[in-house]
């Protein structure tokens, strides 16, 4: 068994395609066919069922992709320490966000970061959290910042901030001159929200659950693509607070909170219970705190 064949596993499991896998490892797909059918013959184990249209993992070969990310994780950790000189802030880390902080935490928290941590940098992930988990879990990432619930195991989370909900309308809506709306009255109009999957709309609908039953709920790609549809006159959304702060102010577009108690999320970061820089998850929190805004309440 070889650190090469545990690397060509991982990534047959994480393509689901020989020949994907084999560009991925930069190898040509025989030579990573060949390596796994002789760990396969070492273990006396099938790790994939192939046909002709795609390959699934066996349930034992879960089990062994599962511990082969973990030794793959332990041969990094040796790598950063050997290259860092043990210094847990020099040297790149892989961070994980969901599409409703990424926009609006990164241009708030990299200007910190480069002062608390200069030798640091970030590779950063957008993706819904379903993406993100997976990720984490198989060494993808080193950190994600989510919203919580976030119940994994293995996994660990420091909650960062609370952040409330708030209404977005076109200026010339009905709306445009209240102090205030009911989460019920949601219902009675044209909602723009993120597609499914995203656990930010999930919040929303369960924020209101009339917007599900009997609400229009139209979908976009992005919050700041549903800011201009709501500019348009297309209809209303629901924003994280953190998207209004003055950079993104639209004098075509009224902000209104909601009646209290007002729907709200709490953000976190996670990692594995094994990641051993610490100290790196620890910096980005403090950078999270340290940032100057009225749009979210530090944990």
């Amino acid at each position: 068994m070889t650190l090469s064949e545990l690397r060509f596993v991982v990534a047959v499991a994480k393509e689901k395609n020989f020949r994907r896998a084999a560009s991925k490892c930069f190898v040509s797909q025989p030579a990573l066919s060949l390596a796994i059918k002789k760990l396969e013959d070492e273990l006396n184990v099938s790790l994939f069922e192939r046909n002709r249209t795609e390959v699934t993992i066996t349930k034992i070969g879960e089990k062994i992709v599962a511990q082969a990310n973990l030794i793959l994780e332990e041969v990094e950790k040796i790598k950063s320490f050997a290259k860092s000189g043990g210094d847990p802030l020099d040297g790149l880390i892989k961070v994980g966000m969901i599409h409703s902080v990424g926009p609006y935490l990164l241009p708030q928290i990299i200007p910190i970061l480069r002062k608390l941590a200069p030798k640091m940098p970030l590779e950063v992930e957008e993706n819904i959290t379903s993406s993100l988990e997976l990720q984490l879990k198989n060494g993808q990432i080193d950190a994600a910042i989510v919203a919580l619930p976030f119940n994994i195991p293995g996994i660990q989370v420091l909650p960062l901030y609370k952040e409330e909900f708030v209404v977005a309308v076109p200026n010339n809506h009905p709306w445009a001159t209240r102090k205030n709306v009911d989460p019920k009255e949601l219902s009675d109009e044209k909602v723009l929200l993120l597609n499914s999957g995203h656990c930010f709309s999930l919040q929303v609908v369960e924020s209101c659950p009339d917007l599900s039953k009997k609400g229009e709920v139209l979908q976009g790609n992005s919050l700041e693509t549903i800011r201009n549809m709501v500019a348009s006159n297309l209809g209303i959304t629901v924003l994280p607070k953190s998207a209004t702060s003055d950079r993104y102010q639209n004098h075509l577009i009224k902000v209104i909170p909601f009646i209290k108690p007002i729907p709200s999320r709490t953000i976190a970061v996670a990692y594995r219970k094994s990641f051993v820089r610490m100290n790196a998850v620890e910096i980005i929190a403090e950078a999270v705190r340290l940032i100057k805004t009225d749009t979210i309440e530090m944990l």
